[in-house]
């Protein structure tokens, strides 16, 4: 159990938490979220220890392992497959020492290990990880040195989640994730065996892989049970009755008030007025609810062009070597809301600069309106604005002739206030720069909007504006998003980028996510060569194996039962016996594991045996 208890910690004086304090049970997966600056990351550095509390206690199960991804895989000539299998030290720590040992009684120890912590299926789990997060099983065999920072965040990613550690934090995980490698990310931390604690702004990957949010709000801590929208909705009704209470309260206090300044200079009513007074003085105030703050995308309007606005007749795209896409044949008009799918390296940010004119067609035609305007944005977009430069100073330069009164309500069109108006890029938030690039993006109205990951550091309530946003603008827009709450509101048309083609996509997005997550189909197994039949002493020793992983399994299940039936105790649960409670808890998660182990090898045993004596 992770407890946050009464923790107090200011940064340059202005106060993060006062007061605050939470619990998480073991096991339990838990969203954190709050509004940008309100101290999540924070947390969890506090969490880790990096930081030293002013007030308050974090308090962490004995030699419990927190484990998150502070930076990117190094550069380095390991390949990828070798990193992400370091990331377990104490598996590298127990191979190593194995080489080396003498003692036979310490190796028994070793290879017991080894044994428990499924040591030997290690690369087979942190291939599977690889896979998931995007790489093919020729990139695992590369060095890191080979891919660029944000692939190389992946593989960090991908080494803390095979690591396992007891407590896992993860900050914003998604942002350097498609969607496929997000929806993998959903689907693994519904399986994750210990505590999680998540960051995100991704309102579909906390309503599936979360049972809990820990919300961050006026430097206190609340836990709220069930995923973001139960949240969300129980917050509202809460916020609901909080005002009309403070509302109810102060009617109350105006009557109160009215009274006694009506009958205060008169003698036959002092004592009523005074009871009145002190009734005053004694009232608890209740404080009605901030106004959240309203997030806005002003997209200005596009005049109306005849259809198509783009049309491509047989044209192909690709770079130095053959097409990645041929054959394309499509058409976009003003009305369309068009989300491009494929897995990663398919091909959608090469359509997307194909689209944008950033890229020629090497064969067909592509056919533009005339007075077409496309409005272009790429995630690195956000890097390659200038740091030393306002928004002030970049809106100065592209529209040297507007006032700066009409520059200024542009970017507050976009949720850039006077503040940050005059702030350079260097210092904004990566949500603020989001929103510049954007307002850059659409200066010029344009008819056809393509945004690649436009999501990435934009908040919730950001991402609720941009679907607002995108859903009344009457321009074209065609998108690549890993966030299917934004795809699922405002496409109303799907292509599938995928083997080189790009063809209309007939299902919807809850169809494409199954078949995402679906297991690949095995590969058909070519004719083997006659088998030669099993000794007798080989099946004795499968028969043995067998006899073994069962009496393995009837021992772990006796031994869960045991403690099924101590934890059924109500007695254990009381606050004095919390730490032997939780003892109790990780010895039946320990249990179910390897009984989860057992049973595994058991069935590959089986499998040997029954093989043997066909």
């Amino acid at each position: 159990m992770l407890t946050i208890a009464d923790i107090t910690y200011s940064i340059e004086g202005r106060p993060l938490f006062e007061g605050a304090s939470a619990r998480i049970p073991a096991g339990h997966k838990v969203g954190l979220v709050g509004r940008n600056g309100a101290g999540k990351t924070t947390l969890f550095r506090l969490i880790r220890g990096e930081l030293a509390l002013e007030s308050g206690a974090i308090t962490l199960p004995a030699r419990a392992k927190i484990g998150g991804v502070a930076q990117e895989a190094p550069a380095s000539q390991a390949s990828l497959l070798d990193t992400v299998l370091a990331a377990d030290t104490e598996r590298a720590e127990l191979l190593a020492e194995a080489e080396t040992a003498s003692d036979p009684h310490r190796i028994a120890e070793i290879q017991h290990r080894l044994a428990d912590i499924d040591a030997w299926s290690a690369e087979g789990r942190a291939s599977a990880i690889l896979r998931g997060l995007g790489f093919t099983a020729e990139e695992q065999l590369r060095p890191c040195a080979d891919f660029s920072g944000g692939w190389r965040m992946r593989v960090a990613l991908a080494g803390v989640l095979f690591a396992q550690p007891d407590l896992l934090l993860l900050d914003e995980p998604t942002n350097y994730l498609d969607l496929e490698g997000a929806l993998w990310l959903e689907s693994y931390l519904q399986r994750y065996p210990h505590t999680v604690i998540i960051i995100s702004h991704d309102r579909e990957l906390l309503n599936r892989s979360v049972g809990a949010i820990l919300h961050l709000d006026n430097r206190k801590l609340t836990l709220w049970q069930g995923n973001y929208d139960t949240f969300a909705r129980s917050r509202a009704e809460q916020r609901a009755v909080q005002a009309a209470e403070a509302k109810k309260q102060e009617a109350r206090r105006a009557h109160l008030q009215s009274f006694v300044d009506r009958f205060k200079a008169k003698a036959s009513k002092a004592r009523q007025a005074q009871s009145r007074v002190k009734m005053l003085a004694k009232m608890t105030s209740i404080t009605p609810p901030e106004e959240a703050a309203k997030h806005v995308f002003s997209f200005p309007a596009p005049e109306e062009l005849a259809p198509p606005i783009v049309n491509l007749d047989g044209a192909a795209v690709g770079y130095d070597g053959p097409p990645v896409l041929r054959r394309l044949n499509l058409r976009i008009d003003q009305d369309d809301r068009i989300a491009l799918l494929g897995r990663n390296g398919e091909g959608k940010s090469t359509l997307s600069k194909l689209l944008a004119g950033k890229l020629e067609a090497s064969e067909g035609r592509i056919t533009r309106s005339s007075k077409l305007r496309i409005g272009y944005f790429a995630q690195h977009q956000v890097d390659e604005l200038r740091r030393e430069e306002t928004p002030l100073q970049h809106l100065l330069r592209l529209r040297p002739g507007e006032g700066q009164p009409k520059l200024r309500a542009r970017l507050a069109g976009f949720g850039l206030g006077a503040d940050q108006a005059e702030t350079p890029v260097e210092r904004l938030s990566g949500g603020q720069k989001a929103r510049l690039s954007l307002l850059l993006a659409t200066l010029d109205a344009p008819h056809l909007l393509i945004l690649d990951e436009p999501t990435n550091h934009l908040d919730i309530e950001s991402r609720e504006a941009l679907v607002e946003a995108l859903t009344t603008y009457s321009g074209a827009v065609v998108l690549v998003s890993h966030d299917m709450h934004l795809l699922s509101l405002v496409a109303d048309r799907l292509w599938l980028v995928k083997d080189g083609r790009v063809e209309p996509y007939e299902e919807d997005l809850e169809a494409y996510r199954k078949m995402l997550l679906a297991p690949d189909e095995p590969p058909k197994e070519k004719a083997k060569p006659a088998r030669r039949q099993a000794s007798r002493d080989e099946l004795q020793a499968f028969r043995a194996e067998v006899r073994k992983c069962e009496e393995r399994i009837g021992k772990l299940n006796e031994m869960r039962d045991r403690l099924a039936k101590k934890l059924a105790d109500p007695a254990l649960y009381e606050p004095e016996r919390i730490g032997e409670m939780e003892t109790w808890q990780k010895k039946y998660a320990e249990v179910m594991d390897g009984l989860d182990r057992a049973e595994a090898l058991w069935m590959t045993a089986l499998e040997k045996l029954e093989t043997a004596e066909a």
